[in-house]
C-alpha cells in the first residue's frame, strides 16, 4: 500500500490551495518550495484545476503535488492520471475508498467521526485528513480520539491558521496541519510570489 504517512511527513503544513488561473500554478508551487514547504494539495474546485496539476507535477518535480477534493472514482482517476501523487477526500464512501485504494498513490480519506475513523481503519490506513477541523471539534475533540485510538494520524484541516497551528500540531496523533493561508487569494491575483514564499516560510518553521 503506498504510503500515506510520509505524505504527512513531508511538512508540519500541507497548502490547501485552489489555482483558477493555470499561468498561476508554477510560481505558486515554486513560491512555495523556495520557502520550504515541499507540497501542495491542489483542490479540484475549478474547472482547470487538473491542468494546473499536470503543469506542477511537469514543471516542478521537486514539489509533492497531490489533488484535494477527491469527490468521485473519476475525478480520482483523472487527478492520478494528470500527475497528483497522492489523493485527498473532504470525506469517504465505500465506493470511493476502494477506488482510490486501486490507483498506486498514497491516499488520505477525509474523516469526521469515530465510526469513521474506524470504517478507515478496517481497511488498513492509519493516516488520515480529519475535516472541517475547526467545526468538527477541533483540538480537543482528537485529543478524545486519540486515547481509544491512538495508532491513526490525523492531518486536520479547515478553519487552521497560523495562529491555531501549533495547538493541533503539539498533538501525538497530528503530523501536520492543512491550511489555505499560505496562498492568500490577494497574493495569487497580485502574483506576488515573494509573500506567498514568505508565509511557507513560517509554516516550515513550525514545530511538531
Amino acid at each position: 500500500m503506498a504510503d500515506a504517512a510520509a505524505v504527512l511527513n513531508t511538512s508540519p503544513v500541507i497548502p490547501v490551495v485552489t489555482i483558477d488561473d493555470p499561468q498561476d500554478a508554477v510560481p505558486l508551487a515554486r513560491a512555495l518550495a523556495d520557502g520550504g514547504v515541499g507540497i501542495i494539495e491542489l483542490t479540484l474546485r475549478t474547472e482547470s484545476a487538473l491542468t494546473s496539476l499536470k503543469l506542477i507535477a511537469n514543471e516542478v518535480p521537486e514539489i509533492l503535488v497531490g489533488a484535494g477534493t477527491i469527490l468521485t472514482p473519476g475525478q480520482a482517476d483523472a487527478a492520478v492520471a494528470a500527475g497528483a501523487r497522492f489523493l485527498v477526500s473532504p470525506g469517504v464512501t465505500p465506493a470511493l475508498l476502494t477506488s482510490m485504494l486501486s490507483l498506486d498513490v498514497p491516499v488520505l480519506p477525509g474523516v469526521a467521526t469515530v465510526g469513521e475513523v474506524m470504517a478507515v481503519l478496517e481497511h488498513g490506513l492509519d493516516s488520515m485528513k480529519f475535516f472541517p477541523a475547526g467545526p468538527a471539534g477541533g483540538p480537543s475533540y482528537l485529543a478524545a480520539i486519540g486515547a481509544p485510538i491512538p495508532q491513526v494520524r490525523f492531518c486536520p484541516t479547515g478553519g487552521i491558521s497560523l495562529a491555531s497551528a501549533p495547538e493541533y500540531l503539539k498533538l501525538p496523533n497530528v503530523a501536520c496541519v492543512g491550511g489555505s493561508w499560505l496562498t492568500p487569494a490577494a497574493a495569487v491575483a497580485a502574483k506576488d510570489w515573494d509573500r506567498i514564499t514568505g508565509l511557507a516560510r513560517g509554516a516550515a518553521a513550525l514545530s511538531r
